[in-house]
C-alpha cells in the first residue's frame, strides 16, 4: 500500500486530514533575471493566518524565486506542523513540474526541484494547485516587499486587524567589508547568494 503522502501527491483531490496548512506562494524577479524575492502566506485549515514568509534572493530568475517560495513553505510545515500542506501557486510551470507533468531541464531548477521533492516525501500529506495571480495577491505583495528591501527601498505596511503573523525576512546589507585572497573577494561581514551582482570599491 502506498504511503499517504504518495496518494495525495499524485491525487490532489484526495481528502485532506483534519489538520493541515494552506500556503499561498509567489516569487518574482524584476528583469528576469534581476532582483528576486518570494512571499508565502500560511494559514491553517480554518483560514487563520499563522505565518507570513518573505526573503530577498539577490539576482535570480522568476522560476528560481518560485521554487524558493515552495521550499520555504515546505520547511515551515515540517518544522512547525502539522506535516500536511496544501500549496497554491500562480506559477503553472512550477505546479506542473512538481506534479511530474513537465520535465525540469534547467540545472539550477533541477537541484531545487529535487530539494522540494525530498521535503514533500517527509510530509504526511501534500497537495499542490494553480491559482491565477489575482487570487494570490497577498503572497505577491510579500514577494514585492522582499525585492524592495533588497533594492534598498523602504517598505512601510500596516495591516490593520491582521492576525499575528511571523514574518521571516533577511534583507541584505547594502555595504560589505572584504579582502582579496587568491584573486577572490572574501566577505567579512555577511554573505551573498550566488549570482548577485556587485560593484567593488577599493579602500586604501
Amino acid at each position: 500500500m502506498p504511503a499517504p503522502h504518495s496518494r495525495s501527491f499524485f491525487e490532489p483531490h484526495d481528502n485532506p486530514p483534519a489538520h493541515y496548512l494552506v500556503a499561498h506562494s509567489d516569487g518574482g524577479a524584476r528583469g528576469n533575471p534581476g532582483p528576486a524575492g518570494y512571499g508565502v502566506v500560511i494559514k491553517d485549515e480554518s483560514g487563520r493566518k499563522v505565518a507570513a514568509l518573505s526573503e530577498y534572493l539577490g539576482h535570480q530568475t522568476n522560476n528560481f524565486a518560485e521554487y524558493q517560495g515552495l521550499i520555504a513553505a515546505l520547511e515551515y510545515a515540517l518544522k512547525h506542523g502539522p506535516k500536511a500542506l496544501k500549496l497554491i501557486s500562480d506559477s503553472e510551470l512550477l505546479v506542473r513540474q512538481i506534479k511530474g507533468i513537465y520535465k525540469v531541464k534547467n540545472a539550477t531548477l533541477q537541484d531545487l526541484h529535487a530539494r522540494a521533492k525530498e521535503l514533500i516525501r517527509q510530509l504526511d500529506w501534500f497537495s499542490i494547485g494553480h491559482a491565477l495571480r489575482e487570487h494570490n495577491q497577498e503572497a505577491d505583495r510579500l514577494a514585492n516587499e522582499a525585492m524592495d528591501r533588497g533594492m534598498g527601498r523602504s517598505v512601510e505596511r500596516v495591516a490593520a486587524g491582521d492576525p499575528p503573523a511571523r514574518v521571516l525576512a533577511r534583507p541584505l546589507p547594502q555595504e560589505f567589508e572584504g579582502i582579496v585572497r587568491h584573486g577572490k573577494v572574501e566577505l567579512e561581514n555577511g554573505s551573498l547568494p550566488d549570482g548577485t551582482r556587485v560593484q567593488v570599491r577599493v579602500k586604501k
